[in-house]
C-alpha cells in the first residue's frame, strides 16, 4: 500500500510480471453463480469484489471502520468467464482528513494460462468512521 505510488500497467501481462513487488488485496474465482444467461460474470459481481478489496485496503489503512461514500471512472474493458481467477489490486492515492481515495484494477487470468488481462478500473472513496458512526480522522 504505498501512498501516491502508482503503477501502471499494460492491458495484458503475465502473472508474474503483475506480481512483481506487489501482492492482489483480494482474489477469487468466479463461479456459475455470478454470471448472467450467456455465462459472463455479472457486472455487479465485480464491482463487489472489487469494492470489498478497496474496503479492505481502506480498514487497513485507515487503521478501523470505513464506509464506501463514492466510486468514480468504472469502465469494462473485457469480460469474465466462469473459471478466471480475479485479481484486484489497490493503491491508496489521497488522503485527506477523514476520506481516502483508492484506485482499484481487477485483472482476469485463465485458469490454465499465465497472461492475465484488465477486466476494469475505478477510484472508490472511503470516511474513516468511529463506532457512532461519525466521521473520524485518519491517523497515517
Amino acid at each position: 500500500m504505498g501512498h501516491g505510488q502508482q503503477f501502471e500497467f499494460d492491458d495484458t501481462m503475465s502473472e508474474a510480471e503483475i506480481h512483481k513487488g506487489r501482492d492482489p488485496a483480494i482474489r477469487v474465482t468466479a463461479m456459475p453463480r455470478d454470471t448472467n444467461a450467456y455465462g459472463d460474470i455479472f457486472g455487479g459481481w465485480l464491482v463487489s469484489i472489487m469494492d470489498n478489496a478497496a474496503g479492505l485496503t481502506a480498514a487497513r489503512y485507515s487503521r478501523g471502520r470505513a464506509v464506501t461514500v463514492a466510486m468514480d471512472g468504472m469502465q469494462f474493458l473485457a469480460p469474465v468467464q466462469v473459471g478466471c481467477e480475479v485479481s484486484v489490486y489497490t493503491d491508496v492515492i489521497k488522503i485527506g482528513r477523514t476520506s481516502m481515495t483508492i484506485a482499484v484494477e481487477a485483472w482476469r487470468r485463465e485458469r490454465h494460462s499465465e497472461e492475465a488481462v484488465k477486466v476494469t478500473q475505478a477510484k472508490f472513496t472511503f470516511v474513516a468512521i468511529d463506532e457512532e458512526g461519525r466521521p473520524r480522522p485518519i491517523e497515517a
